[in-house]
Formats: C-alpha cells, sequence, structure tokens
C-alpha cells in the first residue's frame, strides 16, 4: 500500500515583501606604531586594500567596491561595508601586505577590540641572553 502525502500549499511572498535588513559594519586597522616609526605607508596600505578586497568574489576593477568604504584617520584605517564581510578576511589581507613588504618578520596583527585590528610589534626578550651571560 502506498501512502499518498499531501503537499501544503504555502502562501508565495512576494520579494516586494521580503526586505534585507542593511547591514553596517564598521573595522578599524590601527598601523600607528610603524607608520610612526616610518617602516609603513598608510596610504599604500589602503589602496592596496582597495585593490585586492573581493566583494562577490571579484575584486574590484574602479579601484573600490561598491558596498565598501574606506576612510583614514590620521594612522587608522576604517572599513565600512554595507555587506557581511569577516573581520578574519581583513587579517588576512593585512599579513599578505605586510609579506609583501617583508614587514612580517617583525610586526603582528593584533585583535585590541572586537571591532579593531592593531599592528604591533613582535616581543623581543633580551633578558634570556643575558642570563646565559651572567652564567659563564
Amino acid at each position: 500500500m502506498a501512502a499518498t502525502k499531501k503537499k501544503s500549499k504555502l502562501p508565495v511572498q512576494k520579494q516586494a515583501q521580503q526586505k534585507k535588513k542593511k547591514v553596517n559594519i564598521r573595522y578599524q586597522i590601527d598601523c600607528s606604531r610603524p607608520v610612526e616609526d616610518g617602516i609603513m605607508q598608510a596610504d599604500d596600505f589602503e589602496t592596496y586594500l582597495k585593490s585586492r578586497i573581493k566583494v562577490n568574489g571579484r575584486t574590484s576593477a574602479t579601484g573600490q567596491p561598491r558596498h565598501l568604504k574606506f576612510e583614514r584617520q590620521r594612522y587608522k584605517l576604517i572599513v565600512q561595508s554595507e555587506i557581511p564581510i569577516a573581520k578574519r578576511y581583513l587579517k588576512y589581507l593585512t599579513k599578505k601586505y605586510l609579506k609583501k613588504n617583508n614587514l612580517r618578520d617583525w610586526l603582528r596583527v593584533v585583535s585590541s577590540s572586537k571591532d579593531t585590528y592593531e599592528l604591533r610589534y613582535y616581543q623581543i626578550n633580551n633578558d634570556d641572553e643575558d642570563e646565559e651571560e651572567d652564567a659563564e
């Protein structure tokens, strides 16, 4: 015996009724330490992000993606997005920029708050070397 299933028809919603919420995401990348020391240029970093960031799987040919806005306040780069974008993706692009400019050995990307990344120098401990010299 085959059981027959009744298909219930749900009311079809019109696209006009379905409104997607506009997402406003704001991330900051603080590169004040390396810029003040003169080993990095903030405007070069901004142009790198504009040219490399992908939205919907494509990079922008015009230089700035349509759904993203870049703003620079002194040494902080602020990325505002109308579409969902991962904070981790900005970290990936930042690390890629540092590697390209041979700065990856001295700088690291650290999350200082929920929506902020900061470029910091690696901590080098000279105390261990001093203790070894004193022991000899």
